[in-house]
């Protein structure tokens, strides 16, 4: 325990931090690293998504306190930041699923655009001074099909209501930065932050490939692929998370002048992104089981390529991927298995195990923030 809270150069032991979406799949697991870590840790979001899940796992272990709210109540919000007092803030709460987006588009903009200027708003009047992380998606960009790598520089856009919303949420984080960020006007330092795919155990949402596999093989059927053939850049949700926590550490150190005051990607290694057919059949080497290809006629528009290039992160932060996408695979369907097919599972040992694994895994292989 000793060595993990020193991890990131200790700087997240006995801080205050404020995590939006603590009860959702990325928040819980952040909320929980966060915790081996020494940090003080206060949630503010809706009930739980989807239960199972990971806050009957995590919430007790991870979270000192929380508020059950919405972001796009600002007054509550701004009351939740003030009792907090944040140090530093990771942005979660969103709509993150795309073809939900397709259902409920108003409520889309609402919570991940206006969401995101209600927790700056509420971070520059009621904790000046504190460092806020905004999480968006590596669906920000305005993807035009080609098979080249998405840079932090590339245009901003979106086919879907999900994708321009998040697009949306990076002008508004970028705006509230350029506007506030002084000392006058109490904005702390800000980033952007935009994973890749992102598995790892406890994530049971709708209309994800892995989720949609583990109730599968539960029920014993063959689970039904829409786009097998399609390119993502799928990543453990603990490498992404590392990225988010290094950004986190440069903020609080180094402040409003920080080269970490930007938006940076986080995914696998150059050259090593997969299909979902590779995602798929390699969590089935794991856990047996059946899929088969699904007629994808008249389904929502889906990307076939997507990559993301984290040349930017590897220079300005020192950041790089710990686990590969075998490891990734493994590790995440050794999780799920463990949960739903073992018997008397301890999942929140078990979930700080692979934490602790994972620094390990980092250290070895010369991550200067996991020492």
């Amino acid at each position: 325990m000793e060595e993990m809270v020193m991890a990131f150069g200790g700087i997240y032991a006995g801080r205050r931090v404020l995590v939006t979406g603590h009860t959702g799949f990325k928040g819980g697991w952040l909320c929980l690293w966060l915790k081996q870590l020494g940090a003080r840790v206060t949630g503010y979001s809706l009930e739980a998504p989807t239960v199972p899940g990971v806050r009957e796992l995590f919430a007790r272990e991870s979270i000192g306190s929380e508020t059950i709210g919405d972001i796009r109540d600002l007054d509550r919000l701004s009351r939740a930041v003030a009792e907090c007092k944040p140090e530093i803030i990771f942005h979660l709460a969103a709509q993150p699923l795309v073809r939900r987006s397709y259902q409920v588009p108003v409520e889309t903009v609402a919570v991940n655009v206006l969401g995101t200027a209600h927790i700056l708003e509420a971070a520059r009047h009621a904790a000046p001074g504190a460092a806020v992380v905004v999480v968006t998606t590596d669906k920000c960009y305005e993807n035009l099909g080609f098979e080249q790598a998405c840079h932090e520089n590339d245009p901003l856009g979106g086919h879907d209501v999900y994708s321009a919303s998040k697009a949306a949420a990076e002008l508004v984080a970028q705006s509230w930065r350029r506007s506030f960020s002084s000392s006058r006007e109490g904005l702390g330092p800000v980033a952007t932050v935009r994973a890749g795919n992102v598995i790892g155990g406890g994530d049971y949402a709708e209309d994800r490939i892995l989720p949609d596999l583990v109730r599968a093989l539960i029920a014993g059927k063959p689970l039904k692929v829409r786009n097998p053939a399609a390119v993502r850049p799928w990543q453990h949700v603990l490498d992404c998370l590392g990225g988010y926590l290094v950004v986190g550490m440069r903020l609080i150190i180094e402040g409003r002048d920080s080269p970490a005051c930007s938006a940076f990607n986080f995914g696998p290694a150059a050259g090593s992104w997969r299909t979902v057919e590779d995602l798929v059949t390699t969590f089935l080497h794991h856990w047996p089981g059946a899929w088969e290809a699904e007629d994808n006629t008249g389904q929502p528009h889906e990307a076939r390529f997507l990559h993301l290039s984290t040349e930017k992160a590897a220079d300005v932060l020192g950041w790089k991927p710990v686990w590969d996408f075998e490891q990734s695979v493994g590790i995440t369907a050794d999780w799920y298995r463990a949960r739903h097919a073992m018997p008397g599972p301890d999942m929140l040992r078990a979930s700080v195990e692979q934490i602790a694994a994972f620094m390990q895994d980092a250290v070895s292989q010369g991550s200067g923030w996991a020492r």
